[in-house]
């Protein structure tokens, strides 16, 4: 079978933004594999599901690999030691995303397993084979998932092995490959894609064995033209498509982006199997090639750094719970007029204050503003202009969520689908009002969950 490239007009989905895309700053940096840390903080929960139990104590000595924090439910996934060391006493962190949980200090041991260019190799290099797949079962490789702890590393963290395993009741008919990495200044995906299509290549022809998807496409922004040359070569004789989508915000959404590339709805508050669809990152699809024919589990993850607030913006190989500040000072620091510390994307990350909080499986960039790049609008009333309702993506009325969260009414901010909303960010991006939309919808949520919780 040869591999099909899509050489027409970009896909694209309804609605939508074009924030500025700031690539340019870490778009060409090789990725680098930052020292081993002196230690690392392992979080017990990194993923959507159930938190992992930890599965060893104080004192121990581990090794690379090793798990530490084993996974009781289905939706859930195992968390592994990610540098060779020494388990410290567990404590208490508190992610960007303000939950608080619990964590497995590891102290490095003076000699490390794997480090630099042997490290680089063992995750991302050699060969990668694209034939002989068939003699695998589909559940060994949903396995070999599960045990490797994987999760998607495009920054939702579901947890893979429940996305891998084959459904009598939905079945799944198309696989697509997500390539899109629309967030302004987040480089990782494209530098994965660039540097490794190898891998990403066989992770998908697994996950494509494993869920018996007839069809296979890939897709990615017309802004990674040297990727998707990439990518190309790499797919060469597989049958897989590669489909070129328009560089617009958030094209890298399960939903939009089944939208654009086989015109099918995602119904509200549904989910991509509903559609016989299951969408991966492509990272995620490299750690399944590792996971499954090197059986290695999740350690490591490539992450931006990019920002004009940072002296130098990189693209690095970074163990699990290492801490931001140790990847900022890899950087060369901050710079004197920094303003703000952006734990993922500046359209859906999370500020944060504390630098010594450790990098999760979704953790996909530290993006630092400066002053010139966070001036604030004061908050006036809404103008009812509609702008948030023609650029979202998803068709909801963003101002009438954020109304009832004001007032106190969870169930009418549900009667206009507040569940659904992806928190993209594109609704407050356009107000002119500068009304905090994100958040109120945010609160909603709690305020549901709150009510949930008492009933």
């Amino acid at each position: 079978m040869s591999t099909t490239f899509a050489a027409i007009r970009p896909l694209t989905f309804h609605s939508g933004i074009h924030p500025r895309e700031e690539k340019y700053l870490a778009e060409h940096a090789a990725i680098e594999v930052l020292p081993t840390p002196p230690e690392v903080r392992i979080p017990l929960l990194q993923h959507l599901g159930a938190p992992c139990v930890m599965t060893v104590k104080p004192k121990a000595v581990v090794s690379i690999g090793d798990v530490v924090g084993q996974a009781e439910g289905f939706v859930s996934a195992p968390v592994h030691a990610s540098i060779d060391g020494t388990v410290a006493r567990p404590s208490v962190t508190t992610l960007p995303n303000g939950r608080h949980v619990d964590v497995v200090p590891i102290k490095a041991a003076d000699q490390q397993s794997f480090e630099g260019m042997a490290l680089y190799e063992d995750v991302l290099g050699g060969d990668w084979p694209t034939e002989g797949f068939e003699r695998l079962d589909p559940d060994e490789i949903a396995d070999a998932a599960r045990d490797g702890g994987l999760v998607g590393l495009g920054g939702a963290a579901f947890p893979s092995h429940v996305k891998l395993r084959r459904n009598d009741q939905k079945p799944i008919d198309s696989l697509i490959v997500n390539g899109c990495e629309c967030e302004p200044y987040l480089t990782a995906d494209d530098r994965v894609m660039l540097e490794a299509p190898g891998a990403v290549i066989t992770g998908a022809l697994l996950a494509q064995r494993a869920i018996g998807a007839e069809q296979l496409v890939v897709g990615v922004e017309d802004n990674k033209p040297d990727a998707i040359e990439a990518l190309l070569g790499a797919a060469a004789g597989t049958g897989m498509m590669i489909r070129v989508l328009k560089t617009k915000y958030p094209q890298g959404g399960e939903k939009q982006l089944i939208d654009a590339i086989l015109q099918r709805r995602v119904p509200t508050g549904g989910l991509p199997l509903d559609v016989g669809v299951v969408v991966l990152n492509v990272g995620t699809c490299a750690a399944l090639a590792r996971a499954v024919l090197r059986g290695k589990p999740l350690t490591h993850r490539v992450i931006t750094v990019s920002g004009a607030g940072v002296r130098n913006p990189k693209n690095l190989l970074v163990p699990i719970g290492a801490s931001y500040q140790s990847l900022i000072d890899y950087c060369g620091g901050l710079t004197p007029d920094v303003a703000r510390v952006i734990a993922g994307g500046p359209m859906m990350g999370f500020t944060i204050s504390d630098l010594k909080v450790p990098v999760t499986k979704g953790s996909s960039g530290v993006v630092v503003l400066t002053h010139g790049d966070v001036r604030k609008s004061d908050e006036t009333a809404c103008v009812r202009c509609g702008r948030c309702i023609d650029v979202c993506p998803l068709n909801l009325v963003p101002t009438r969520i954020a109304l009832a969260a004001r007032a106190g009414l969870p169930d009418i901010a549900e009667r206009y689908y507040a569940s659904a909303c992806m928190e993209c960010g594109c609704c407050a991006y356009e107000c002119p009002a500068s009304i905090p939309l994100v958040q109120l919808i945010r609160l909603s949520k709690v305020m549901l969950q709150n009510k949930k919780n008492k009933a």
